[in-house]
């Protein structure tokens, strides 16, 4: 993108700049003003709403806003650096949206993960319910939703990328009865957890992303479904497809993920688990039933 190479390694970070009377940096909202001598990519962005992920000093000095547009599909592609997701403006090209004096005026980075295996049965659930987010909730600003599978490495240096907050998605046995939700804030892992660069299950994953981070991480829920089907990938045969309990647990998922979501950025406690929207449905009593 013009003016930056995005080939070329970027210049110095710098925290802000300074837009309209507003310091502007990563998280920060924006609305896209191309000028008129920008190029056709450029200037098909006009009008739209972005947010900053960095704000850079390129080697001659000028200043650039990388900035992820907000109803491109591959936002997160351009939050892990992909070019074509991740573009590029000077600072009097973006209007800041948000106005608030003082500190605190950007809201807070979270990422939404959803992690499992789909050729596990139950174990897909979260990247189910990432892919029921992406289709039917408008993540707010600061607010990314990825679907990591099985990829623990990605998964851990994701979660060392500044985020505030993570929310993991994942079928999590707890004793419940199958297709309950549970939202928990899982200890810190020990410091001599053992590090396996290929499982993926929480602790795992966070006593990797500890070990990486020298010790800092974000902070870390999860989202736990019950699972009626357990598998432990030692099966002679993959099974497609979630349980009928769990299945119906997706849907429920997708308004606690926004719940959960919601008091993060405001700086409330989330609901611990059990949610009362996190418990299946229980059928009616028939007539004559008790």
């Amino acid at each position: 993108m013009r003016p930056a190479d995005p080939w070329a390694a970027p210049g110095p970070a710098v925290p802000t700049v300074r837009v309209d009377g507003v310091d502007i940096g990563r998280g920060s909202r924006v609305r896209l003003r191309p000028a008129r001598r920008a190029d056709i990519l450029d200037l098909a962005l006009a009008g739209r709403e972005a947010e900053v992920d960095a704000v850079y000093d390129d080697l001659d000095g000028q200043t650039h806003v990388a900035v992820l547009v907000h109803d491109d599909p591959g936002r997160e592609l351009g939050a892990s650096g992909k070019i074509g997701h991740r573009f590029f403006f000077t600072p009097e090209e973006v209007e800041p949206l948000d106005r608030r004096p003082g500190p605190g005026r950007n809201r807070p980075r979270i990422l939404v993960a959803g992690i499992g295996n789909m050729f596990l049965a139950d174990d897909g659930f979260g990247p189910e319910v990432v892919a029921a987010l992406l289709r039917e909730w408008p993540a707010p600003p600061g607010v990314h939703v990825a679907d990591f599978g099985i990829r623990g490495m990605d998964l851990a240096y994701r979660l060392l990328d500044g985020y505030d907050a993570a929310l993991l998605v994942d079928a999590a046995p707890r004793g419940g009865a199958p297709g309950t939700l549970s939202v928990i804030e899982p200890d810190p892992p020990p410091e001599d957890r053992m590090v396996e660069t290929h499982a993926m299950d929480p602790v795992r994953v966070l006593a990797l992303a500890r070990r990486l981070g020298d010790g800092h991480l974000p902070r870390v829920l999860v989202l736990g479904c019950e699972p009626l089907v357990r598998m432990t990938g030692e099966e002679p045969d993959v099974v497609v497809g979630l349980s009928e309990p769990v299945r119906e647990a997706v849907g429920r998922a997708v308004p606690l993920v926004a719940s959960v979501v919601g008091a993060l950025l405001d700086g409330r406690p989330p609901a611990a688990a059990p949610h009362p929207a996190a418990e299946p449905p229980t059928r009616a009593a028939a007539p004559g039933e008790r």
